[in-house]
């Protein structure tokens, strides 16, 4: 893979890990873009990975693909609610409209991305790899 947005897309799901106060927290995720040079995720804002979010923007994310590789990417995140980001995103899923039927004029829908992070390709028989993230 030459990039981490690559290797997400190659995969059914990813999991997504927040803190919940001193807990963590682990969800599975399978919508991911690039939008102006980073990559963009989307959830609903009265979930729970939401307000976590808010409170500490530290996310963390990993992935395995068939081939026994993984990723690791972690770093800080930040949320876009604009009308543009959320419309490509239901451009590049429409699934999304069975979930928000009012597509990006649905105020629960929200888009979110990584200011800043670190994304490493794990492997059983090579040394972990840094990733470009897009």
């Amino acid at each position: 893979m030459s990039t981490a947005l690559a290797f997400l897309k190659s995969t059914p799901a990813f999991f997504v890990g927040t803190a919940d106060g001193n807990r963590g927290r682990v969800r599975p995720f399978s919508f991911v873009m690039k939008r102006n040079g980073a990559m963009y995720f989307c959830t609903n804002v009265t979930k729970d990975v939401y307000k976590q979010l808010q409170d500490n923007g530290e996310m963390e994310l990993s992935a395995m693909n068939p081939g026994g590789e993984w990723i690791r990417i972690r770093g800080k995140v930040a949320f876009d609610a604009s009308r543009e980001a959320k419309a490509q995103a239901f451009e590049e899923a429409p699934n999304l409209l069975r979930l928000y039927p009012k597509g990006a004029d649905d105020e629960a829908f929200t888009t979110f991305f990584f200011t800043e992070a670190e994304a490493t390709l794990f492997s059983f028989t090579a040394p972990p790899k840094q990733l470009p993230l897009v």
